[in-house]
């Protein structure tokens, strides 16, 4: 019997695959669902050298994976951005830019898009959530919208952009039209401000943020899909000489469909999975249901910056690193 294939998107560089191949691994090798994995790269070197280590992965019969350089999509960008300046202009931008753009070079309208950075661990089995008309992100506590100019323009233009947003792992289905791309192609515009975008991948959040808050949806239950926060307890271990691998063994594993190791975890999670410190392959746990994106205001970002600007000043991120 044929299975629905859940269409699954990851654009990343081989030079990431450090820790990439865990994420390729256990995602296949734990999803319940089968799925169609879409590996997007850079070069045509790239795309085969991803190949190949798609190859040695050897998937479960269940899924497929197909893997694509970006030259591979130039003529689907013609086809389906060609009225987009902005959403091209930002394609080619700074390369994790293309988590928002690629996939949607290779969806059908309406489908489904379930789209991961290359820095995910899947440590028991699972089932991705149903994908809503809308957007669902992974939930943080601090906020990572940067650079501070690029999102006060998004805000003296009284467009809303939501807080607490992870985009480790995102769910993102348009309407069969496509009509919201008009949309995001103009806040791309504002956000630039009449300047060339900064090339820094945090741009990518502020898209997503303003998404979440124009499309509508929700964050996926913080507590089964879980973001490394380098909380202040975490940064004093560091500091005291705690290793690594030490503090993210203590991370609640039995209970996780899904792990972002952002920053230095990233380095740190292949050790303790070698080790045997992180590997549950428990039964799925249901998770709950998605809660409300909660804005982030204007007043509320400017205290925050203010009280980061003051900490600063007093040699905190010197000390224990981090901004």
């Amino acid at each position: 019997m044929n299975q629905t294939l859940r269409p699954v998107y990851m654009v990343l560089s081989p030079r990431s695959l450090d820790y990439a191949r865990l994420a390729i691994a256990t995602l296949l090798a734990q999803s319940a669902d089968a799925l169609h994995l879409h590996l997007i790269t850079d070069s045509d070197d790239d795309r085969d050298e991803l190949q190949r280590v798609v190859t040695e992965i050897a998937p479960p019969q269940q899924h497929r994976v197909s893997v694509f350089s970006e030259h591979d999509l130039d003529a689907a960008e013609e086809e389906r951005l060609g009225r987009y300046p902005h959403l091209r202009a930002l394609r080619h931008g700074h390369p994790c830019w293309r988590k928002i753009t690629d996939p949607l070079l290779l969806t059908e309208p309406g489908a489904e898009m379930i789209l991961l950075d290359p820095d995910l661990y899947f440590p028991n089995r699972f089932r991705f959530d149903p994908t809503p008309n809308g957007l669902l992100l992974m939930w943080q506590a601090p906020n990572c919208l940067l650079p501070p100019e690029n999102v006060r323009a998004a805000m003296h233009a009284g467009i809303p952009l939501a807080r607490h947003v992870d985009i480790g792992v995102a769910h993102w289905r348009l309407s069969p039209e496509m009509n919201e791309l008009a949309w995001v192609d103009s806040f791309i515009e504002t956000l630039a401000d009449g300047k060339p975008l900064p090339r820094k991948m945090h741009i990518e959040a502020i898209v997503w943020a303003a998404i979440a808050e124009h499309g509508g949806g929700g964050y996926l239950d913080p507590a089964r899909w879980v973001c490394w926060h380098r909380t202040q307890s975490k940064r004093v271990r560091i500091k005291l000489g705690a290793k690594g691998d030490a503090i993210l063994a203590s991370e609640p594993w039995n209970s996780l469909k899904c792990f972002h190791a952002g920053g230095e975890a990233k380095w740190w999670l292949p050790q303790i999975v070698a080790q045997g410190r992180a590997s549950v392959d428990l039964a799925d746990t249901p998770s709950a249901a998605p809660a409300p994106f909660v804005e982030l205001t204007p007043a509320y970002y400017e205290r925050e910056q203010s009280l980061k600007g003051l900490i600063g000043k007093l040699g905190y991120y010197k000390i224990f690193g981090g901004g």
